[in-house]
């Protein structure tokens, strides 16, 4: 964590506008068929059924990341490199700057560079994000990590437990809250996501199964929603003195 933190401090300075940009980076491979047998894809994009096109292109995308994660043995560092990449892109500032048009690839990779060096991605990954630059598919970064999620979760039995509370939870609590969820799924492995949601005012939600399908939700706001339904009033507005 501590190195993201970094890396978001490192990246303000190197998003401003640049008018010296290096004359040279050092060559990339970034051969599709060589590194990503798998992927095929066009740096196009569809008029038409956008929405379903970019889902598409993310599975493909996905999918070819983890048949080389696969063949060198390296699901498991693959996977938190996918998360370090998933936290350093919901920076808003950092998607807006590589996927503005008017910023030169030169400028794009060199900022990359940075985060690959910050972040200690493997070679293969930080190959994979130069070939999303290069495709101006980098948009779409959030749903790979997303469809990445689905496939190594399919390949190593492990079901994703998305925990929302408005306060970090203990790791102790975390560790009882993934025993239950493999009690429940009687999957082999268990992973524990966070995620802060003041909305729940106190309390918990677990969201598991496909594409988080269920929800085990011991919120207060549920509490309250469920006193309002039985008193048959409209949303309750909390007073705080």
């Amino acid at each position: 964590m501590a190195s993201l933190q970094q890396t978001s401090i490192s990246l303000q300075s190197k998003l401003l506008p640049s008018s010296q940009l290096p004359r040279a980076l050092p060559s990339l491979n970034l051969s599709f068929s060589a590194t990503f047998p798998s992927l095929k894809l066009t740096t196009s994009r569809p008029l038409h059924g956008g929405a379903r096109m970019s889902a598409t292109a993310a599975s493909s995308y996905a999918t070819a990341l983890a048949d080389v994660a696969k063949s060198n043995n390296s699901l498991d560092k693959t996977s938190s490199d996918v998360e370090k990449v998933e936290k350093v892109f919901s920076d808003a500032q950092v998607i807006d700057f590589f996927t503005n048009p008017t910023v030169d690839i030169l400028k794009k990779r060199q900022v990359l560079d940075e985060i690959v060096k910050s972040s200690e991605l493997q070679p293969h990954t930080a190959n994979f994000l130069n070939i999303l630059v290069d495709a101006k598919r980098i948009d779409i970064i959030k749903e790979i990590a997303k469809e990445f999620d689905m496939v190594y979760n399919k390949l190593t039995n492990t079901e994703l437990a998305v925990v929302s509370s408005v306060v970090p939870l203990e790791s102790q609590h975390l560790a009882q809250i993934a025993k239950q969820v493999q009690k429940l799924t009687g999957a082999k492995n268990v992973r524990i996501k966070t995620k802060m949601d003041p909305s729940l005012v106190a309390g918990f939600t677990i969201r598991y199964g496909n594409s988080g399908s269920k929800l085990i939700d011991m919120s207060v706001k549920k509490q309250l929603e469920e006193i309002a339904a039985q008193l048959e009033v409209g949303d309750i507005q909390l007073a705080w003195s």
